[in-house]
């Protein structure tokens, strides 16, 4: 039976690269499907927690779906990549971040793809979702799954869908975004959106790999220049007396034209403050300047600056020196209800008020403790929100808002506050300065 034929009958399974909050989403949506499903993940604890302890390692996602797949028997994981030779799917969902230059680092996806390469066998699909340049997956991949003989398009199927997840959203979930597909050749286009289209309620196929590429950094690009704008802004009306947060509650209500984007303490996540320059970074080789998208970049890049400046302004009207001064911040993921730490501005506030001499805590109960990271080393837990605590600085810094804190609570204990978020808007007191 090939490929078309096991898809058809629900008799295919997929083997997932990368269980992360991209990948065990999507690997439970085949689960929950009836569609086995073979995670591979590096990390053991990873693996030990979904086959042993039945148990989520990310916040939004319950650990009984897990148990209940897990019990199914329609997923497992394994840190063993020999197994790719059991699936007829296999789907890339690994980081793609920049390296210290701010250059493209796809070493995840390269690694990934010669441990597939390894192990490949005729009539399998190869989906990458890692978000990338346009020309990774007909360059970079094919190359290396071709280096054994097979061919594209005959011997196996290659495809870039861009992962679209948004942690936490309440208004949609992995099944109900739709999702774009493009494959190497037609077939591989065809067979992709057969996949998908099992788990996924809207499946819109592009005409190749590129365009697929394209679109998913096209989605970020835009939204990194908006906010890159309000972020602009902020600064320009804050120096006018002006509320930016009123301004955009105004002109939101233009029915036409205009969508509301808001201003933050910086950009983060994995896919904003990173994929536009994978797009800067390919453009060069065509001897072209993305000055708009990399001016938004410096913008955003430089909030965290901003924020730091107002936090010296605060303290500084109320008589103290940032040397020395005590710090918390609240909320340490890079938005609101969620424990995504990757990208957070909330990790370069630290780094740039200790670096000034302030003693910086935080509380974020997603994230209690700061797990080891790449361009930080910092050994802290997060300190609970009580009126003691609170009394005990001389400035709270609101980063992230997530829901559980108690605005009225923190407001009435705390000496003085920068907020970045306008999580105090509704409130007038002294105390409270805008960042």
């Amino acid at each position: 039976m090939d490929l078309i034929q096991r898809i058809k009958q629900d008799k295919f399974k997929v083997g997932i690269i990368g269980l992360g909050y991209v990948g065990l989403p999507l690997a439970l949506e085949f689960s929950i499907k009836n569609i086995k499903v073979l995670g591979f993940d590096m990390d053991t604890e990873k693996v030990r927690k979904i086959n042993f302890e039945k148990k989520s390692y990310i916040k939004h996602i319950p650990s009984e779906k897990i148990k209940k797949e897990v019990n199914k028997k329609t997923f497992i994981a394994t840190t063993d990549f020999s197994r790719i030779k059991e699936v007829d799917v296999v789907i890339i969902c690994v980081p793609t971040p920049l390296n210290v230059n701010r250059e493209p680092d796809l070493s995840y996806v390269i690694n990934s793809t010669i441990e597939i390469a390894k192990y490949m066998k005729k009539g399998q699909l190869i989906s990458l979702e890692s978000t990338t340049y346009p020309g990774t997956t007909d360059e970079d991949i094919l190359q290396i799954l071709e280096k054994n003989g097979l061919k594209v398009g005959k011997d196996f199927y290659l495809c870039f869908s861009p992962e679209r997840e948004d942690p936490n959203n309440p208004h949609y979930s992995t099944s109900t975004i739709p999702k774009v597909i493009g494959g190497v050749t037609k077939k591989c286009t065809m067979i992709g959106v057969m996949v998908y289209s099992k788990v996924i309620n809207n499946v819109i196929p592009v005409s190749n790999a590129r365009a697929a590429e394209a679109t998913k950094l096209l989605e970020n690009i835009y939204r990194s220049i908006n906010i890159a704008l309000v972020n602009e802004l902020k600064i320009v009306f804050d120096r006018m007396n002006i509320d930016i947060w009123e301004v955009i509650r105004a002109a939101s209500t233009k029915p036409f034209g205009f969508t509301p984007f808001y201003p933050g303490p910086g950009l983060g996540g994995h896919c904003i403050p990173i994929d536009p320059f994978y797009l800067t970074w390919k453009a060069r080789e065509y001897e072209i300047s993305t000055k708009f998208i990399e001016l938004a970049g410096e913008i955003n890049t430089s909030m965290p600056y901003y924020v730091v400046e107002k936090v010296m302004y605060a303290l500084n009207k109320n008589f103290m020196h940032i040397n020395k001064s005590k710090i918390l911040i609240l909320g340490l993921a890079y938005k609101k209800d969620i424990d995504d730490i990757r990208e957070s501005p909330s990790l370069k506030l630290i780094e740039l008020l200790q670096d000034k001499g302030a003693m910086v805590d935080y509380n974020d109960e997603y994230v209690t403790e700061i797990p080891k990271l790449r361009k930080y080393k910092f050994n802290k837990k997060s300190i609970k929100i009580t009126k003691s605590n609170l009394e005990k600085y001389d400035l709270v810094l609101l980063s992230t808002d997530h829901s559980y804190y108690d605005y009225s609570l923190i407001l009435k204990y705390s000496k003085i506050i920068v907020d970045t978020r306008n999580a105090f808007g509704k409130f007038k007191s002294i105390k409270i300065f805008k960042a």
